[in-house]
C-alpha cells in the first residue's frame, strides 16, 4: 500500500531533509523509525528537500508499505521522534500519489521577531530584526517576483532549468513580527532565503526596490546579494488535489 504522512520537524539540529551517509538528517531518522515499526527498509519521497536548519510544519512524505493501519502507524512513530520530529497526520494514498511529483503548489514562511534584543526563546525559529525596514518598500520589490521567471539569480546552478512560477508574495507586518509567505509550483535550491535577503537590503534601505527587478533580469547569482539565515525558513503547505490529509 502506498502511504503518505504530514510531518512536522524542528530542523536546528538536522543536516537537512535529504538523507546522508555521515551527518543526521530528517529522513535518516525518519527512515529508520519506520523501517523499526515496519520491519522492513523503508524509502521515502518527500515534497521539499529542505536545507540544514530549516523547520517544516507541513511536510509530506510517502512511501510503500505492507498493510498497516495509519493512525496506528503515526502514534508508534511519535513516541520514538516526537516532539523533534512528529508525524501530523497519517494517511492511505493512492496507488499513483507521489509527495514530490503530486505536488501542486509549495508555501514557505520566513519569520522574524523584533525587538531590541535577541530573544532566546525565539531567536531558534525566527530571525532577529532590530532597527525599522521599509515594508512598503519590500512590497514594491517583491512585485516583480511574481509570475513566471528564470530565476538564476536566487538560485544554484547545476539544477536544470530554473524557471519557476511564484504564485504570491506576502509581508505581514505586526508590532513585535515580520512574516514573508511565499508560494510557488516549486522552488529551487536556497530560492526563498536569496528572494528574502535581498528583500531585507531592501526594507533596510540598502538596496532600492527597483533593485529585485535588476537582479531577477540579471540571472547572475551575485546579483541578489546575501542568502538570509536558514533558522527562520519553515516549510508550511503543500497543495494536492485531491489531498491525502482532507480529514485532518
Amino acid at each position: 500500500m502506498k502511504v503518505a504522512l504530514l510531518v512536522a520537524y524542528d530542523g536546528t539540529d538536522f543536516h537537512g531533509f535529504a538523507r546522508q551517509r555521515t551527518a543526521r538528517t530528517v529522513q535518516g531518522v525518519l527512515e529508520e523509525a519506520l523501517s523499526m515499526v515496519l520491519r522492513e527498509p523503508i524509502e521515502l519521497t518527500c515534497a521539499g528537500r529542505t536545507d540544514a536548519g530549516v523547520h517544516a510544519s507541513g511536510q509530506v512524505v510517502s512511501f510503500e508499505a505492507p498493510e498497516v493501519e495509519p493512525e496506528r502507524l503515526q502514534r508508534r512513530v511519535n513516541r520514538l521522534l516526537a516532539p523533534e520530529v512528529s508525524v501530523r497526520g497519517a494517511a492511505r494514498a493512492s496507488d499513483s500519489f507521489d509527495a514530490r511529483f503530486s505536488a501542486r503548489r509549495r508555501s514557505y514562511e520566513y519569520r522574524c521577531y523584533r525587538a531590541a534584543a535577541p530573544d532566546p526563546f525565539l531567536d531558534r525559529f525566527a530571525l532577529h530584526l532590530p532597527g525599522e525596514v521599509s515594508v512598503r518598500a519590500m512590497r514594491a520589490g517583491a512585485r516583480a517576483l511574481v509570475g513566471e521567471h528564470d530565476f538564476s539569480a536566487f538560485c544554484r546552478k547545476g539544477q536544470g532549468s530554473l524557471v519557476r512560477r511564484v504564485r504570491s508574495i506576502t509581508i505581514v507586518s505586526a508590532a513585535e513580527s515580520l512574516t514573508f509567505k511565499l508560494t510557488a509550483d516549486s522552488f529551487c535550491h536556497q530560492m526563498v532565503r536569496s528572494i528574502i535577503g535581498l528583500l531585507l537590503d531592501v526594507g533596510r534601505g540598502k538596496r532600492g526596490p527597483e533593485s529585485v527587478a535588476a537582479a531577477l533580469g540579471r540571472k547572475d547569482r551575485g546579483a541578489a546579494g546575501n542568502v538570509a539565515p536558514a533558522r527562520a525558513l519553515h516549510l508550511t503547505r503543500v497543495l494536492y488535489r485531491p489531498d491525502p490529509f482532507q480529514p485532518f
